[in-house]
C-alpha cells in the first residue's frame, strides 16, 4: 500500500495555535488538526504546503524548517507526515476547504478531539512550552516557530 505523503503547518500566534476543523463528510470528519495537506506528485512539500494553505485557508505563509516527521498506519493507508514551523505573511484564516478554523492555546490542544497522527505534534508543542514557562535549561533555548 503506497503511504500518503502531508505537509502540515504549526503556526504560532504568541501562545495560540492555528488549528483547522475537517469537514463532516471527510475521513476523520470533524476532527481538529494542523492545517495541510496532501502533497502531489512529483511536488515539493514547502510548495504543497504552501498550496494547500491558501486553498484551505485562504492564507499566505512563510514555510520554515521541519518541526517534526511523524509515520502513522492508519487502517486504509499509511500517511509521513511533514510538519513544518511556519510564519502567518498574509491574510486572516478562514474556513474554504475545512468546516472551521480557530486559534487555540496550546495548553488547550489536548482537549480537542484531533487525528492520531497529530498527537505527537500536540505533545511536542506542549512540551516546548511546559519548558519554556518552567525556565529549564532545554526551554531557554528552544523555539518553537
Amino acid at each position: 500500500m503506497k503511504t500518503i505523503i502531508v505537509a502540515a503547518a504549526v503556526i504560532l500566534d504568541q501562545e495560540k495555535v492555528l488549528i483547522a476543523q475537517r469537514k463532516e463528510e471527510d475521513v476523520q470528519g470533524l476532527l481538529w488538526e494542523f492545517p495541510g495537506g496532501k502533497v502531489k506528485e512529483g511536488e515539493d512539500p514547502r510548495q504543497a504546503l504552501h498550496r494547500e494553505l491558501k486553498e484551505e485557508l485562504d492564507i499566505e505563509a512563510t514555510v520554515g524548517t521541519i518541526f517534526d516527521t511523524i509515520y502513522y498506519e492508519y487502517p486504509q493507508y499509511p500517511v509521513l507526515l511533514l510538519v513544518y514551523r511556519c510564519n502567518l505573511a498574509r491574510g486572516v484564516p478562514r474556513p474554504l476547504g475545512c468546516r472551521d478554523v480557530r486559534w487555540v492555546p496550546v495548553a488547550e490542544l489536548k482537549s480537542l478531539a484531533m487525528p492520531p497522527a497529530d498527537l505527537p505534534i500536540v505533545g511536542k508543542l506542549v512540551a516546548f512550552r511546559r519548558e519554556r514557562d518552567h525556565g529549564t535549561a532545554a526551554g531557554q533555548n528552544q523555539e518553537v516557530c
